[in-house]
C-alpha cells in the first residue's frame, strides 16, 4: 500500500483529499502546514506528497527545497496544488525539482491520475535501480571468484615449479645412471621411456601462459638431460 503525505492548511480541501485517497486505498498522513509537514515527511518517509503552495509559516517552496536536501526524503515524487497557474509559478516549482501540479479546483480524475502516474513512475525507477544493484553485485561476484581462481592457480603453478626444480635433477641422475650402463636393448628402453615421459610433462607445462615456470636454470638442466630443444 503506497503512502502519501497531504500537506494543505484548508482544513475542508485537506480532509477532502485524504478521504478521497483513502477511499482508494492508499494510506494517508496529513498536516496542516509546511513546517509541520516537512518535519512529517522526514519521518514518515511518504511514497509522495500532495503539497500546497501557499501555506503559513513556511509555503509549499521551502517545503520542497527542504526536502530535496535531505538524502532520505530527496527523491520523494513532490505534486503541488495551487490556484495560481501561471508560468512563472509553474517554473519555480519544476526548478526546485517538483514532478507536477494540480490547479485548484481540480477533478478526482486529475489527482487519481496525477497520483497513479508518479508513483508508477516512482516505481518503475526503484526498479530499474534493483536491477542495476543485482547486476552490481553479480559482477562483484564473479570478480572475487575470478580473484579466487588467480590466486589458486597462482599457487599450483608456484607448486608445479617447486616439483620440477626437485624431479628433474633427480632425472638427470636416473638418466645418466642409464647412460654408464652397458649399451643394450634394456638400457636403451629404459632411458627413451624416461626422455619420452618427461619431454610429454615439459611440453604441456610449457603450453601454460607462466613462462616463470621455466627459469634459466632449469631449462639448462633439462638441455643437459636431453629432455628438451634448444628453443625451450
Amino acid at each position: 500500500m503506497a503512502k502519501i503525505l497531504v500537506i494543505e492548511d484548508e482544513p475542508d480541501v485537506r480532509n477532502n483529499l485524504v478521504e478521497l485517497l483513502e477511499s482508494e486505498d492508499f494510506d494517508v498522513a496529513s498536516s496542516e502546514n509546511g513546517l509541520m509537514g516537512a518535519l512529517w515527511a522526514q519521518q514518515y518517509l511518504p511514497d509522495l506528497i500532495i503539497c500546497d503552495v501557499m501555506m503559513p509559516e513556511i509555503d509549499g517552496y521551502e517545503v520542497l527545497a527542504a526536502l530535496r536536501e535531505e538524502a532520505t526524503t530527496a527523491t520523494i515524487p513532490f505534486v503541488f496544488l495551487t490556484a495560481m497557474a501561471d508560468k512563472a509559478n509553474v517554473r519555480q516549482g519544476m526548478e526546485l525539482g517538483a514532478d507536477d501540479y494540480l490547479t485548484k479546483p481540480f477533478t478526482r480524475e486529475e489527482l487519481l491520475g496525477a497520483v497513479t502516474t508518479r508513483l508508477a513512475k516512482q516505481q518503475a525507477i526503484a526498479q530499474q535501480y534493483q536491477a542495476e544493484y543485482q547486476r552490481a553485485e553479480a559482477l562483484k561476484q564473479r570478480v572475487q571468484e575470478l580473484q579466487q581462481y588467480i590466486e589458486t592457480k597462482d599457487e599450483v603453478l608456484q607448486q608445479l615449479q617447486q616439483n620440477l626444480s626437485s624431479t628433474v635433477p633427480k632425472l638427470n641422475i636416473a638418466i645418466n645412471i642409464l647412460k654408464n650402463l652397458t649399451p643394450g636393448a634394456q638400457r636403451d628402453r629404459c632411458l627413451a621411456i624416461i626422455q619420452t615421459a618427461c619431454a610429454e610433462e615439459i611440453s604441456m607445462l610449457s603450453q601454460l601462459p607462466y613462462s616463470k615456470i621455466f627459469t634459466e636454470e632449469l631449462s639448462a638442466l633439462l638441455r643437459q638431460c636431453q629432455i628438451t630443444n634448444e628453443e625451450t
